[in-house]
């Protein structure tokens, strides 16, 4: 077993079992909206009796929504694992809709794609003219790791990836080649590593029509933030997609919608009667050319603005340093816990996101057991008879440590850490950061500190690091963040993690300018040990702006 997937094991051994079925059923507003979309693009499809696919039936809302819509005589395909569900859905489906011909069977559409639809469903080896579908959202780990290597093969998916993108290219594999298909899918899916085969399936295998990104709308009561996709099947012509985003701000309003659904009808800032109001973009997508690459939204401004900061950037964030999640115990009450009843010789300062500050951090208040250290440049283990008060210690909590298995069959000792990171890189000075947070929050460690798993880090050039403190925490990099990655959480908050903080823009650091940013970085560090220098914050914002040719924006 790798270690990768030992981790997941470890993360997914306590997954409920509504999660693991991956179980968000749609919202009666938004199955509307996706078959109001469907049948927009499904001109061709209608003349005739259709067949109608729903891959994740759940209660039927979806299937309901889009036969309300359909003039025509239907029959209706479905898959649903979970019998009480289908049921109902059975139920609602043949009250509504007594003429439509239902083929609902238990069981998961996935294996129909898989060991039935060469020899058919129910006989017949035909596709489907109208899909819709809201696919679980599960990590593959989680319905175990035969079945994820199965579905890995069998759909070319690579990395962590979620069922639902098996889903994506099950549904371009069975869409007749003028049909239409609508896919509630998270908008993760648009941007992470893990989704990049699933991309590359809907941009090779269909005609993306239409992309909803619909932020942090709360349609769904679980927290899900949901993106809709809109397709024809691989025989209509190639258009370049429509795309449209929509995320919640702090502004007023100069239009104002029923909800939030029908905000995306409009452009800007829409207020809605709950008080929200939306900033909502439309454009087209955009990849970079890359079938696997990032989808984001695209205008003119953007783009003019995308090119502006190319033209005034020297490196990525990637290129001055590897960026790093920061150490996982799968221990941490042993080795981490929130106080400590005695000193330890291994004893090491620990960094956490409770400290983060801008720049400068708070003093750590934490401390780490760190049992590694380096070698002729090597990590390991540290020999704890050398150390007698760590050696009691770990003694004490040998059955807890020596019950991650995973540890010992990595070959690695009882007492180590699972992920220790490189004990060589702690002393060097470090930018470190948040993952989640409304506001960029980069500071810099010069105390030799341990970064906790809940942090990410990056050593390199220490005058680089200062420089890239500067842009990082900028409301210009808030501006990139936003164009660059069109992804948000909710109320505002950003991800920062690797795979978008190594895209990080950076000037020339000969220039005047960018010496500047480093220098006024260092003396605002030094000031903050005393107090906040708002003042001198602003100055450097400014100063990134210029370094990139732009002037400051609001953002």
């Amino acid at each position: 077993m790798t270690k990768s997937s030992i981790e997941e094991k470890v993360r997914y051994s306590d997954v409920t079992e509504a999660k693991s079925g991956g179980v968000t059923y749609t919202p009666k507003a938004l199955a509307g909206f996706v078959a109001d979309r469907i049948v927009s693009a499904a001109v061709p499809v209608l003349r005739r009796a259709a067949r109608v696919l729903d891959p994740a039936v759940g209660h039927g809302e979806l299937l309901l929504a889009l036969l309300e819509r359909l003039d025509g005589p239907v029959e209706v395909y479905g898959f649903e694992t979970d019998p009480e569900a289908l049921a109902e859905a059975r139920e609602r489906l043949s009250r509504a809709h007594p003429s439509a011909v239902l083929n609902l069977r238990l069981g998961s559409f996935l294996d129909h794609v898989l060991d039935d639809f060469a020899g058919g469903f129910l006989g017949t080896a035909e596709p489907y003219d109208l899909i819709i579908a809201n696919p679980p959202y599960v990590r593959t780990q989680i319905i175990g790791a035969d079945r994820a290597r199965q579905l890995a093969q069998q759909f070319g998916l690579t990395g962590r990836v979620d069922l639902y993108h098996a889903f994506l290219l099950g549904i371009a594999k069975v869409l007749v080649p003028d049909g239409a298909a609508g896919v509630i899918v998270s908008n993760r899916f648009m941007t992470t590593k893990g989704g990049a085969s699933a991309r590359a399936s809907m941009v090779n295998d269909l005609n993306l029509r239409e992309v909803y990104d619909l932020g942090d709308t709360k349609l769904f009561e679980a927290a899900v933030l949901p993106a809709v996709l809109i397709a024809r099947g691989s025989e209509a012509l190639p258009v370049k997609p429509s795309f449209f985003s929509i995320y919640q701000i702090k502004a007023v309003a100069a239009q104002a919608a029923p909800d939030s659904l029908t905000a995306l009808g409009h452009e800007g800032a829409v207020s809605v009667p709950d008080g929200r109001t939306f900033f909502v973009q439309h454009g087209t997508l955009d990849n970079g050319g890359d079938p696997t690459g990032v989808w984001r939204l695209a205008t003119e401004d953007i783009e003019r603005w995308l090119a502006t900061v190319q033209q005034n950037t020297w490196r990525s964030f990637r290129e001055i340093g590897k960026i790093r999640v920061g150490i996982k115990t799968c221990a941490d009450k042993v080795f981490l816990p929130k106080s400590w009843d005695r000193d330890l010789e291994l004893h090491r300062p620990l960094t956490t996101h409770h400290t983060a500050q801008r720049y400068r951090p708070e003093p750590p208040n934490r401390q780490v057991l760190y049992p590694h250290h380096t070698v002729n440049g090597r990590k390991q283990a540290v020999d704890l008879a050398l150390y007698p008060a760590s050696l009691a210690y770990l003694e004490e909590h040998r059955q807890t440590l020596e019950g991650r298995s995973y540890v010992i069959e990595a070959g690695h000792q009882w007492y180590e850490i699972w992920v220790p990171q490189n004990p060589a890189d702690w002393p060097a000075p470090k930018l470190v950061f948040r993952d989640i947070s409304e506001q960029p929050t980069f500071w810099m460690d010069l105390d030799g500190t341990v970064v906790n798993g809940d942090c990410y880090w990056l050593t390199g050039d220490e005058d680089l690091l200062w420089l890239a403190l500067g842009v990082a925490n900028s409301t210009f990099i808030e501006r990139f963040y936003d164009c660059r990655f069109n992804n948000k959480l909710y109320a505002g908050r950003r991800r920062f993690i690797t795979q978008y903080v190594e895209q990080f823009p950076l000037p020339d650091p000969a220039s005047n300018g960018a010496r500047k940013i480093a220098a006024a970085c260092r003396d605002l560090y030094t000031k903050l040990a005393d107090e906040p220098d708002p003042a001198l914050e602003r100055q450097i914002d400014e100063m990134v702006w210029a370094a990139f040719g732009l002037p400051v924006e609001e953002v």
